[in-house]
Formats: C-alpha cells, structure tokens, sequence
C-alpha cells in the first residue's frame, strides 16, 4: 500500500509525467527530457496511476501524516478530472492554456544546464513532431465526437504559429553548450521542428469551431459534467455555478461603494458609471512606452520588497526578475503572469509584464498586478514553497489553483494595508483588478453552465469593470480557453479572509499577521478544506 509519503511520491510522477514541461519550469530535475504525451491511451494510463494512489491514501489510517494525506487524495481527484475533461481535445488557443501555445511558451524559458542538459534539450526538440502529431490527433477525435473548439480561438492560434513560423530568431534556439550544441539545436529547428509546426497548423486551420454564440463547455457532449469537475478541480471546493455566480453578481454590487469613495477623490465624482469612464478615456492615465510600465513595475516590486520583513517572517533568497512577455507571444497572453524560480538556480523568478499595445494599457493597474505576480504574491508563495525541504516534493509543487491564486488576489488587497499602493489612482487599479476577479465568477460561469456568447461576457465586463476593451477580450477569451481556471482567484481569496478573520477574533491581542503569512506559505499548496484544517489547528493551539 506504501506510506502516505510514499504515495506522495508516486502522485508527483504521475503530475509530471503528465505535464513535464511544467516540472522544467518548477525545474525538477529528470523530466527535462520529455514532452506531455497526450494520446489517448497514454492519459488513460496516468488516470489509472491517479485512481489507485487516490484509493489507496484513503485507506491509511487518518494519523498518518493527514495534511499531506489529504493533499494527496484531492491533487489524485484533481488529476482524474483533469483527464476526463478531454481538455486537449478542444482547446486550440494562442495562449499557455493549450499544449501547443504551452509549449511555445515554456520552451523559451528553458536554460538547458551542463551537457545533461543541453542534451535533454536536444531530445525535447526531437520529440516535438510525434508531440503535434498526437495532439493533432486528439483534436481530431474529439472534432468528431463534437467536442469542437472554438473558432476565432483557432484563428487566433494559427495566427500565433504563423507569427513563429515568420520570426527571423527561432525562439527555441536557446543560447547554450557550444558549436555543437548550436549546430544540432539549429539542425533540428530548421529539420524537425518547424515542418512539424508548420503540418500541425495547416490541420488546425481546416478544423471548423464553434462561432461566438456558442463558446461555453457545457454545449458540448457531457459538457456541463466537464464544467462541474472543472470548477471542483480549480476552487477545490463542491460549490455550484449557480452558487459562484450570485456571489460574482454580489461582489460586484459592493465594490460601487468603494469605487464611488476613491473616485471622489481622484475625479471628483462619486457616480460609479463617470469614474468609470474617466478610468478608461483619461489619456494621462495609459502608459506611453513600454519601458515606462516595465519601469514601474520595478518599482513597485521594489517598495514591496522592502516593505515585506515588517509583515512576514519567511522572505525568498532570490529576488524577483520584472521582464516583458516576449513579442510572439504576447498579442494572446493576458497582462501579466509569474513564472517560477528553478530548483537548480539557472532561472529566477520572473514577474511578465505585457507590453503588447502598450498605450492602450492603463497606469493604475501596474501595482496591483505587480504585487499579485511578484512581492508579496507569486513570487513570495512559489519561491518558499521550493524551500520546504522538509515536506514531501508534492506538497512544495502542488497545482491547487485556488490556494495559488486566492493568495495572489489577497496580496492585492494586503498590499494597501502594507501602505505600498503609490496613490488613489493605483487604488482604483486594485479595485479595478477586483471587479474583474469578481465578474470572472459571474462570466466563467455565465459562459460556461449558461451558455453566455463571447459578446455577452464581453459586454458584461465592459459595463460593469473599468478594464480596457483590449484586456476584457484577452480575459474572457482566457476564460473561453480554460473553463473553471478564472473560478479559483476570488474564491481562494474569499477563504484566506475568512480564515484570517476568525483567527483575528479568536485570538485577539494574540494574533500576529506575520505568523498567519507564515503559516499559509509555509505548508506548501494546499486544498481550502485542509487549509482550513491547519488554520484552525494553529488557532486552537495558542488560544
């Protein structure tokens, strides 16, 4: 039956093994090789491995180490539903969101160390042809059993490989090793993996999507089953569409109050439908080169960093990179994402700025971005959780959606209390980023277990967020292209509040913010009913 460490053990293999280009980017060793091996046969194989290790963590006696215990039965689950929801079947994209535009994404990341490393690369390339063939595959199955993908997210994903296909600088060809290297990494680019690219697009160029009117999941066959596990995947909760619907509609409703309070202060007017529309069309309030967003990003992770001993007792030794999303790719990539700091040391942290159109972007959402992606958030929470030695590697490099993104949408809120937002007008971006997260809620489940068009979620955060149109297209297109993912940033965040709140009232004088942080960062990823457990045992123990 093996201990519950054991089991552990098995579970991350079968994570990885699923997914090896994000063990690179978490840069566990022995992975580095391989590609996601998405046949049929092949998912069905890791969905068994998941199966038995679930049944079989459930059958340990409940003292055996509980919290990893736990984690192990629900990351299992998570992987079932995973593969169940043929996921690779009908999400064509131009985003991370989908094996290929992942591929394109994770692989530029990739710093192939020693000849190990350079060679593992080497092998990845080789595999790319036999990766596309099987996915392509895959989309063709599941075109045929009518679980389509959508098609202006086609367009957008061969525009994505015809932009590759057309760049003068592979952006695969890693600078690395020696001539060698060189020569059989250009070798294989120019032999192997570009026509495999270039095959691969002309088959999804021919597949016919759904049209905008009918975008959501659940229109597929078994689809409202797929969203159901998906949305219990990512919240790692049982709530239903329905009910995370009326808390995004509630949500919202309360942040008038707060946008009517700040917006007297910065417009003069407390009329929400004026600030919003002073937010969008105030030319001083967009950036007017890349280099300036980039600039203020630095700096506003910089103030937090040095903000951040007097509200954690756990800091990360590296710091974190601010850099651009790379040309290619960013025309598709939302605002902004984090990628984490690899294991060996090679690649730090790295906070993505989207310059993409950059003008058409705003100034007042650069901070609380900043510190969601990078310090106090991401960076803060995957950088420690590589340094908890001491557990289990699953519980460091766990994929709970909902505790990851629930705390980087608590730091947004937590950096006002830390005093780090600049200005009111970066206080209407935190309030901003917080509409959004609360309409994801109303439009991921109006698109998906409703059946909303593109237009419609479009045209609901248009009215009632003060994004500009650009990123409201790129988000709900997101949430178009992975169903669920958008569900766990408010309802994580909703859990960490409340946990926070009732330790507050339980201990009083007692309680100290920088032992709460600790604690959450400090048990690696965790599901939101056990870290409710571990809250609650924390709290029980110094009252």
């Amino acid at each position: 039956m093996g201990t519950t460490a054991e089991l552990a053990d098995e579970l991350l293999d079968v994570v990885l093994r699923h997914s090896p280009t994000g063990a690179t980017v978490l840069g566990v060793p022995g992975y580095d090789h391989l590609l996601p091996d998405h046949r049929a046969e092949a998912e069905q194989s890791l969905r068994a491995r998941a199966a038995d290790i679930a049944e079989r963590a459930r059958a340990l006696p409940s003292d055996d180490d509980p919290v990893t215990r736990a984690v192990v039965v629900q990351q299992a689950g998570a992987m079932v539903d995973l593969i169940d929801a043929r996921g690779v079947e009908y999400t064509i994209t131009d985003t991370f969101m989908g094996a290929v535009g992942e591929l394109l994404t994770v692989l530029p990341m990739t710093v192939p160390g020693g000849p190990e490393g350079e060679q593992a690369y080497l092998d990845r390339l080789a595999g790319v042809p036999a990766f596309l063939r099987a996915v392509a595959e895959r989309h063709l199955d599941g075109a045929a059993a009518g679980r389509t993908p959508v098609r202006h997210l086609v367009a957008n994903a061969v525009a994505h490989l015809d932009r590759y296909l057309a760049a003068d600088e592979d952006p695969l060809a890693r600078p690395a090793g020696g001539e060698a290297f060189a020569a059989e990494r250009d070798r294989l680019l120019a032999e192997v993996v570009r026509p495999a690219v270039a095959g691969y697009r002309d088959v999804i160029a021919d597949i016919e999507g759904r049209p905008a009117d009918r975008v959501g999941v659940g229109l597929l066959p078994g689809g409202q089953e797929i969203y159901a596990a998906l949305a219990r995947l990512h919240t790692t909760t049982d709530r239903t569409p329905d009910d995370l619907h009326r808390t995004g509609l509630e949500l919202i409703a309360g942040l008038a109050a707060e946008y009517a309070e700040v917006g007297r202060r910065v417009f003069g007017t407390s009329d929400v439908a004026e600030v919003f529309s002073r937010m969008r069309t105030d030319p001083a309030l967009r950036w007017d080169s890349a280099e300036e967003l980039l600039t203020a990003a630095r700096a506003a992770v910089a103030r937090a960093e040095e903000a951040a001993p007097r509200w954690f007792g756990r800091l990360p030794e590296q710091r974190c990179r601010v850099e651009p999303v790379p040309e290619a790719d960013a025309p598709g990539q939302p605002m902004a994402f984090y990628a984490p700091p690899s294991l060996d040391g090679l690649r730090p942290g790295t906070y993505f700025a989207n310059t993409h159109r950059v003008g058409e972007r705003f100034r007042y959402q650069s901070e609380a971005t900043a510190f969601h992606e990078a310090v106090p958030g991401h960076h803060f929470q995957f950088s420690l959780a590589q340094g908890l030695t001491g557990l289990p590697a699953l519980r460091r490099f766990a994929q709970v959606t909902a505790y990851a993104e629930g705390w980087g949408l608590y730091t947004e809120r937590l950096a006002d209390e830390m005093g780090l937002y600049s200005s009111d007008v970066a206080r209407l971006g935190m309030l901003a980023l917080d509409s959004m997260r609360a309409g994801r809620l109303v439009v991921d489940t109006g698109v998906h277990a409703h059946g909303w068009s593109r237009q419609r979620a479009v045209d609901y955060l248009v009215e009632h967020t003060p994004l500009a149109l650009v990123e409201i297209e790129n988000e709900v297109d997101r949430y178009i292209a992975a169903p669920g993912q958008a569900l766990a940033y408010m309802v994580g965040r909703l859990e960490i509040q409340r946990l926070r709140a009732g330790a507050e009232r339980a201990l009083g004088d007692r309680f100290d913010v920088r032992d709460f942080h600790d604690l959450l960062l400090g048990g690696g990823p965790l599901p939101l009913a056990v870290l409710d457990e571990v809250v609650t045992a924390w709290v029980a123990e110094r009252s």
